[in-house]
């Protein structure tokens, strides 16, 4: 398999989102009976009509329509919050509204593809935790020893993308494939305001060869990664509930430690001392 989603093939494209994409999306799924509308007159879509959101949100009808064309870019952060409680939006995805908003205005941020030394010697020296140095969109720059043990039955550990969706060990690994597969993609959304032409190029590639990826994606669903509990089913050691967490790189924004432990006071078997012994007989710290 071509490495189309590894750290450095990438393609420069515009960015993939859009704030009247996303604005249509959420407005199609919003039923009038969640806005608090009443049902009214037999509708031709489930979601809520443009004039119904403008009302929501204390905006003409036409301003809307222009948002949603495209005929409007700039809206102030009143108007975005507005759409927001009028759209029901939770707090990722009301962010990811006024980072579309303001889109144009602020410089996409450019990712140092180099690991610093200083974090290669911490992620050398996190011997009892599966961790990894993670870009805004998902591309693995480096990896302890643990988290290629953890990994071991993909093909590569290059692209957290790539291995949920275009990996077929990834549904077995996975104990809830769809779980990892919407995080997967919510946090890609996250991402497409932060590193939009990154971002378009695996989004690209994912929904060419995923319909499921496809079918996600326009769903326009938003949450960056930061804390969430992952159950894994490994080839050697059997399975594995760990504590998965994101933090991000100060010294080089856009990248990403993420690790995978297990809570001082949880009953989780003993898979991580398994696992250590499984990454004794595997390589170094980082990707060749």
């Amino acid at each position: 398999m071509g490495n189309e989603l590894g750290p450095r093939g990438w393609l420069t494209a515009a960015g993939n989102s859009s704030l009247g994409e996303f604005l249509r999306a959420r407005r199609d799924r919003l039923t009038p009976a969640q806005a608090g509308l009443p049902p009214g007159p037999v509708r031709r879509v489930p979601g809520l009509r443009r004039e119904e959101v403008a009302l929501l949100a204390g905006v003409s009808t036409d301003y809307y329509v222009h948002l949603e064309r495209g005929r409007e870019m700039h809206p102030s952060p009143e108007v975005v919050g507005a759409l927001a409680r009028a759209l029901r939006l939770d707090a990722a995805a009301t962010d990811h509204l006024h980072r579309l908003a303001a889109a144009s205005r602020v410089r996409p941020e450019e990712i140092t593809e180099e690991v610093a030394p200083q974090l290669a010697s911490l992620l050398d020296q996190m011997q009892a935790v599966p961790a990894l140095v993670v870009t805004a969109d998902q591309a693995v720059l480096a990896a302890n020893t643990l988290a290629r043990a953890l990994f071991a039955d993909f093909e590569a550990v290059d692209h957290m993308a790539r291995m949920v969706f275009l990996d077929p060990v990834a549904d077995g690994f996975f104990v809830d494939w769809l779980a990892a597969a919407a995080g997967v993609v919510r946090n890609l959304r996250a991402a497409s305001t932060v590193v939009p032409s990154r971002v378009e190029h695996v989004v690209g590639v994912l929904s060419v060869r995923s319909e499921e990826f496809a079918r996600l994606w326009a769903e326009h669903e938003v949450e960056p990664c930061t804390r969430v509990v992952r159950r894994f089913r490994h080839g050697a050691v059997g399975e594995l509930e760990l504590d998965q967490e994101s933090f991000a790189v100060s010294s080089d924004p856009g990248q990403y430690l993420w690790t995978y432990s297990t809570a001082p006071d949880a009953h989780r078997g003993d898979g991580l001392p398994l696992l250590s012994t499984l990454a004794s007989d595997l390589g170094s710290v980082g990707l060749s």
